[in-house]
């Protein structure tokens, strides 16, 4: 009985992955939403010498589903696809949001994560996860988005005269 029962789960599962579309993410976080937080990241991005990435994600890809993956594994993988990973200070970070499972994963490089516990990386994805139960999409972003510039400027503040070349783009990513 307990095998019928992860099958349907993974029948369930599989359901709400193939339902949402991008024209899912469009209807949550329109065109002009994304083009606002990329803004937001570029301002951000002037502030300290870390780089953020916004990624979305309608559903998992079949492969991640038959897997039973969760999404942490697929966040850690774009972690790596987006070449978040490959910054001069090991500072950059990866916001996730797969939108099937409402699941938010934070992902960050080597280089900030030694300055910052997991508690203060869950505690973040549990205040961004409270603003989109709630629908409110861009103020979660928005205020994730903040909570790690800050985190950023912290740990990898500017210095005058400085260069700080822009090593990501800053347009979130919709897949």
């Amino acid at each position: 009985m307990a095998h019928a029962t992860g099958f349907w789960a993974r029948v369930a599962r599989i359901w709400r992955h193939r339902w949402i579309d991008e024209a899912g993410v469009r209807r949550v976080l329109p065109v002009e939403l994304l083009a606002r937080l990329g803004q937001r990241v570029g301002a951000s991005e002037q502030r300290h010498s870390g780089e953020i990435r916004i990624c979305v994600e309608a559903g998992l890809p079949m492969s991640y589903l038959w897997r039973a993956a969760p999404a942490r594994e697929r966040a850690i993988m774009l972690f790596g696809k987006l070449r978040v990973w490959d910054t001069a200070d090991n500072n950059g970070v990866l916001i996730y949001l797969l939108l099937a499972e409402h699941a938010i994963e934070i992902v960050a490089d080597r280089g900030i994560d030694a300055h910052v516990s997991d508690t203060e990386w869950a505690a973040m994805t549990q205040r961004m996860g409270a603003a989109f139960r709630e629908r409110r999409f861009e103020d979660g972003l928005t205020q994730a988005l903040e909570e790690v510039s800050a985190l950023l400027v912290a740990h990898f503040p500017l210095t005058d005269g400085a260069a700080n070349p822009n090593e990501l783009p800053d347009t979130p990513v919709v897949l």
